[in-house]
């Protein structure tokens, strides 16, 4: 597995622009985006939060980074996700300057995120001199620019997040997306057509990299909207406990019991696309996560248990193949090992033939790394090996201090929504979405140790925000003593029949 190269930092394009026609300048699409933009600004409303981090939420899951561009005749590709970011920091900015309503919200991770940026700082510092002797200098201003690209989507969510309406809003976006996300990613499997490789014929965008293969199991592995099998199986196990927080409290559907049906069903998809990815860092990662969930609570894991033994069995006789290929190697611990210490020194090596090597370069430079961004790891500039293991690579990159900073980035987070979670003062509806948050964000941090996880920035964006939901759990979220219901803009779950009951007692 392999991260691909940024083709915004180098201007790439494999595509001709749309706008070089003879006699065009360039200006006309420039001005229309322009208007776009003014417009959306001047009518911009705290109300509207829902409207944009749907949108936003859209952009992530369904269209693939580092393959589309917007077609605009500018010196570096400018992908949908970076526009999407740059008009929500000038909509959150202007709202922030000139509405007295919208106003700055806590953001509650900001110490961990400052120790984190601040540890790969201070790498790039003390490696100041070699990353510039050997040119990578612009490589290391690249990664902290696009870091602090992906942090602003914490930021960024947590100003839009104004109430609990507005939180089931995007959660509910992002759950149903990736449910459509894992339906296509079996139909990929099934057909080998990648319906997020043919976006360009519908929206204006321009191509800028042909899809790519991998093979598991005797048969191509979906990408779906990810950069690759092993990142579109993590996005999907990270928004699983949000889809089965909101079978008990989403708005929609207002029954309880077909809203269990409903998100019961998103599950499957997103089931459904990590099969297709054949993937077992996707199981791995979900095992974690269960445990998890079943010591902290053992009655809630029992029952889903219970559901997933027979659809793991119905999959076993289904799709045997990719089935075997996920889960057969678990049975057989010592192949499994064997095949992870293949062809050490060269490309695709086993992830533990990786280990000695890499640990010989971190004794080198225990404290501070290499530098951030001086690995280079694909092109005629490669200058070490891939490693599909974050952890391992962050080590190599910005040494133990930066693993600290990563260890921050994810532990302190983790650390408040689980205590959140078990506060009695606080509602039963947000104790549990601080708790499937807490999970997701292990389930992550569990995956890290099998691909490049920085690399793959569906998996990375996704991240912070669920951490600008988690933000808005631990500042924002209704208490017990807050008013319930409609009043408070509460979104609450019961049966059908106990509003009836409800409404009775009203009319007698």
């Amino acid at each position: 597995m392999t991260t691909l190269s940024t083709p915004g930092a180098a201007g790439e394009s494999t595509a001709p622009a749309p706008f070089d026609e003879p006699g065009f300048d360039g200006q006309r699409p420039r001005q229309l985006i322009g208007e776009r933009v003014r417009d959306l600004v001047l009518n911009f409303r705290p109300s509207r939060s829902g409207i944009a981090l749907t949108v936003l939420a859209a952009v992530v899951l369904f269209i693939p980074v580092r393959r589309y561009a917007i077609p605009i005749p500018l010196p570096f590709a400018l992908e949908p996700y970076r526009l999407a970011i740059a008009i929500l920091v000038v909509l959150v900015g202007v709202a922030l300057l000139i509405d007295p309503t919208f106003t700055w919200r806590p953001i509650a991770f900001g110490t961990p995120l400052i120790i984190w940026l601040l540890t790969m700082i201070v790498s790039v510092a003390a490696n100041a001199t070699e990353i510039t002797e050997e040119g990578l200098a612009s490589g290391a201003v690249g990664a902290l620019g696009n870091y602090a690209i992906v942090v602003s989507l914490l930021y960024l969510t947590r100003q839009l997040l104004r109430s609990p309406r507005t939180v089931n809003t995007l959660l509910t976006a992002l759950t149903i997306f990736s449910g459509i996300v894992g339906f296509f990613a079996l139909v990929e499997k099934v057909t080998h057509q990648n319906i997020f490789m043919k976006l360009a014929t519908v929206l204006p965008l321009e191509m800028l990299r042909d899809e790519t293969e991998a093979f598991r199991a005797g048969g191509a592995r979906a990408y779906a909207s990810a950069q690759h099998p092993i990142a579109l199986s993590v996005m999907l196990c990270m928004l699983i406990p949000i889809a089965l927080y909101l079978a008990k409290y989403a708005a929609w559907p207002h029954n309880i019991y077909n809203r269990r049906i409903f998100f019961g069903g998103i599950v499957t998809l997103q089931l459904f696309g990590v099969a297709a990815a054949v993937s077992r860092t996707a199981v791995v990662t979900l095992a974690v996560m269960f445990v998890l969930l079943l010591v902290v609570r053992p009655i809630l894991g029992i029952v889903l248990a219970s559901f997933a033994l027979p659809a793991v069995m119905i999959a076993a006789a289904v799709i045997p193949k990719p089935f075997e290929a996920m889960f057969g190697g678990f049975l057989d611990p010592a192949s499994l090992i064997a095949s992870q210490k293949t062809s050490p020194g060269f490309t695709g090596a086993g992830r533990l033939a990786d280990l000695e090597p890499a640990l010989a370069i971190v004794a080198q430079q225990p404290f501070f790394g290499s530098g951030l961004g001086s690995r280079i790891v694909i092109g005629d500039t490669a200058n070490s090996f891939i490693l599909d293991n974050q952890w391992l690579g962050t080590l190599m990159e910005v040494g133990a201090l930066g693993v600290l900073g990563v260890l921050a980035l994810l532990l302190i987070p983790t650390f408040r929504l689980f205590t959140y979670a078990f506060q009695p003062t606080q509602t039963p509806q947000y104790t549990a979405l601080a708790l499937a948050l807490a999970i997701s964000i292990v389930g992550y941090g569990t995956a890290m140790f099998f691909y490049d996880a920085f690399g793959f920035f569906q998996t990375f964006m996704l991240l912070f925000i669920l951490l600008g939901v988690g933000a808005w759990v631990l500042t924002e979220a209704p208490t017990r003593e807050s008013v319930v219901g409609p009043a408070s803009g509460q979104v609450l779950a019961r049966p059908l029949d106990g509003g009836l009951r409800a409404r009775r007692r009203r009319t007698d």
